[in-house]
């Protein structure tokens, strides 16, 4: 076969910015999926040397082991701050965060909501899965009702824990938002939306158009107790419909 018949061939390959270290996360994690999407637009957009990615605690802050750019590590649910002082010390950067639901609506909730409401020019990725992956599977403010977890066996209780926190809607609101939008990253058709929407963030960032939020709904089949076959099955079917897939805020307009 010639090398133009196996580069037409080439339906998928490592990006060139993943480091050649294996995925550590567990079967079925979308984790491994959104860093390849997220390296995808970086190598293609160019921004291999401008881009400073921050990492806090939990399953998030692996992405240092397998990003080749420049990484920096955060303490819990303080990325949006340390990606604030990065930003502006360094303007021309492509800064952003990578957290997870427990990390960035639980403790970091207030960097988050004060990142936003600023308007600081940083790209904001925010895995959901519902729950607390690396630390053992205890609720997170965005565990849905009834949805068991190791500190909730019989499921989240509305009338005492609250219901889940819909944080992509609550920034929304927010002036300094220049962009929000839920995604998700199991299936290829939802992949080349999620890549259209990150390659957006990055592009704002770029334009400092101010801050750029995309949340990714994924699974956890640990956490869940699910093959990931079934994760992803109860993933759609009950994830989708408190976490609705699509553009919240373009171009610093609701647009739903």
């Amino acid at each position: 076969m010639s090398s133009i018949a196996k580069k037409e061939n080439l339906v998928y390959q490592r990006p060139a910015l993943r480091t050649e270290k294996e995925y550590s996360f567990c079967p079925g994690c979308g984790h491994g999926t959104v860093h390849n999407i997220i390296l995808e637009v970086i190598e293609e957009m160019g921004l291999q040397e401008k881009a400073i990615g921050i990492t806090p605690v939990g399953c998030a802050v692996l992405a240092y082991e397998f990003m080749n750019i420049d990484m920096q590590q955060a303490a819990h649910g303080r990325a949006p701050a340390l990606a604030t002082a990065i930003n502006r010390m360094m303007p021309d950067k492509a800064v952003f965060t990578y957290q997870g639901d427990g990390d960035l609506a639980a403790i970091g909730t207030a960097e988050t909501i004060h990142a936003c409401n600023r308007g600081e020019n940083i790209v904001i990725f925010f895995v959901n899965n519902g729950i607390y992956g690396m630390t053992g599977g205890q609720m997170a403010p965005t565990t849905l009702p009834g949805m068991p977890s190791s500190t909730s066996p019989y499921g989240r209780d509305v009338e005492t824990m609250g219901g889940p926190m819909k944080i992509t809607e609550m920034i929304s609101q927010l002036d300094g938002v220049y962009m929000s939008t839920r995604q998700a990253a199991h299936t290829p058709a939802y992949v080349r939306k999620l890549k259209k929407a990150i390659r957006q963030a990055f592009e704002n960032q770029q334009a400092r158009k101010g801050l750029s939020f995309v949340e990714i709904v994924t699974n956890c089949a640990s956490g869940w107790k699910k093959t990931p076959t079934d994760a992803n099955k109860w993933l759609e079917e009950n994830m989708f419909p408190v976490y609705p897939l699509g553009d919240i805020k373009i171009d610093g307009k609701l647009v739903k």
